[in-house]
């Protein structure tokens, strides 16, 4: 049964379909009484389709004109998801798409979104968050979007997250752009600016990772642009999402979260006092119907890059070379060796012993396997600070994982547990990496 207030259609079982028309087009729901969220809050897949109907010329905005990344959880939010590049064959004739490279060579066409129906469309394919590219379909190889991907680690609270998302917007500022924030959806926040789509995706990542320096310069006990994990502390500033094939859930998303749980565009106003968890697809609406989208002048605040490339060029000067790319990146001329530090130590045991624990496409699971590690081995880990645990949301070709592993520094040499089979230990990419080592990050 739908749960949303107004809803047209009341679906009594998971196997039934039912067709809406949107702007006059007919769009066929499957499964339309199917649950997508059953722990928390309770959900079909017909409700979140009139979720996003509802706040459609908002999500739209965020990814109208641009090729889609399709993640699917076509077993609802629960289930394990993974990410389809290209359009699948069976579409709407009235769905376009565009060719997009990735960095390994290969092409691949993408679906292009630019109404309503489209975006019921792809909901029903189980495509609960929204990916879009930060370029449009016109022009694929210059970005219009400036993206700032505002990370916490673990134990960090929201209210750093808030601080450093406003030291960004007055950054911004002094550079001549305006920020737009979002909440993630989860721990984080995003800031997005417009930009004029002149600069590569090479040019946009060099100015935002001089953007993610100069706000550590700024707050350095609260910010921090070290890619590597167990060097990081406080809001990492995730430079890479400015690379190319990158993406990331645009304004409107919903995430798989028990509480469905959704990325809210907020007027910089509403920033200090924000709390993540009111915006939810059950809360959303009504706000929408009754404020708008506070987002919906973005596209007319275009801004330039010259001064953060300038930026970019004093730090080099200085002696900063280009930070670590994605791994499935080709190696960057002027960037530093490709591993983690604890890797590149002579005594890596010494400085940074890391220790694997867990890998599963289910997060609670992975959460489990730590907490049998904690029970087994209790002395070690009351001594383990909040930073010491390191919990990775890894992505593959195709599939998700969670990754968690241990930091050892705080413990002696005597009480470190030695490395042991992690639990549950299912990479979903072993497979395929061991089958085509040549092949390994290819996108």
């Amino acid at each position: 049964m739908t749960r949303l207030r107004g809803n047209k259609y009341r679906v009594k079982k998971e196997d039934a379909a039912v067709t809406l028309s949107i702007n006059g087009r007919d769009v066929r729901v499957t499964h339309a009484g199917k649950p997508y969220f059953s722990r928390q809050t309770k959900l079909s897949k017909l409700d979140l389709v009139h979720y996003y109907v509802a706040v459609a010329p908002g999500a739209l905005a965020g990814i109208r004109d641009r090729p889609l990344v399709l993640k699917r959880f076509v077993n609802g939010a629960e289930g394990e998801a993974f990410y389809q590049k290209r359009a699948p064959v069976r579409r709407p004739e009235w769905l376009r798409t565009v060719t997009l490279s990735f960095p390994s060579g290969r092409k691949a066409e993408e679906i292009v979104v630019d109404d309503a129906a489209g975006l019921a469309w792809v909901v029903n394919l189980g495509s609960i968050e929204l990916h879009p590219h930060a370029v449009r379909a016109a022009d694929v190889e210059h970005p219009d979007e400036l993206r700032v991907d505002l990370d916490p680690g673990p134990g960090v609270g929201w209210d750093d997250v808030r601080r450093v998302a406003l030291e960004v917007k007055s950054f911004l500022e002094e550079v001549g752009l305006r920020g737009w924030p979002k909440t993630s959806g989860s721990r984080g926040m995003h800031v997005n600016a417009r930009i004029e789509p002149r600069w590569t995706f090479i040019e946009v990542r060099r100015a935002a990772l001089a953007l993610s320096r100069a706000v550590e310069r700024r707050v350095p006990a609260l910010a921090t642009s070290k890619w590597w994990k167990e060097e990081r502390h406080g809001v990492f500033l995730d430079y890479n999402q400015n690379a190319k094939d990158r993406t990331t859930c645009s304004a409107y998303s919903v995430r798989p979260l028990p509480d469905a749980r959704v990325s809210a565009p907020l007027r910089w106003d509403e920033v200090p006092e924000c709390d993540p968890a009111d915006f939810t697809v059950l809360t959303v609406p009504k706000r929408f119907a009754e404020l708008g989208d506070p987002h919906a002048s973005m596209d007319t605040h275009a801004g330039s890059l010259e001064t953060l490339l300038g930026l970019a060029a004093e730090d080099e000067a200085a002696g900063l070379g280009d930070a670590p790319w994605p791994p499935h990146f080709r190696k960057m001329e002027g960037e530093a060796p490709r591993v983690a530090p604890s890797r590149a130590a002579k005594k890596p045991r010494t400085k940074m012993p890391l220790l694997a624990i867990a890998n599963s496409p289910s997060k609670e699971a992975a959460l489990a396997g730590l907490e049998r590690w904690k029970r087994k081995h209790s002395e070690a880990a009351k001594l383990l600070a909040v930073d010491d645990v390191l919990i990775d949301s890894m992505r593959g070709r195709s599939s998700t994982w969670t990754r968690v592993r241990v930091n050892l520094r705080h413990l002696p040499e005597k009480l470190r547990p030695p490395q042991e089979t992690p639990d549950p230990d299912d990479d979903p990419t072993r497979q395929w990496r061991n089958a085509s080592p040549s092949g390994r990050g290819r996108r």
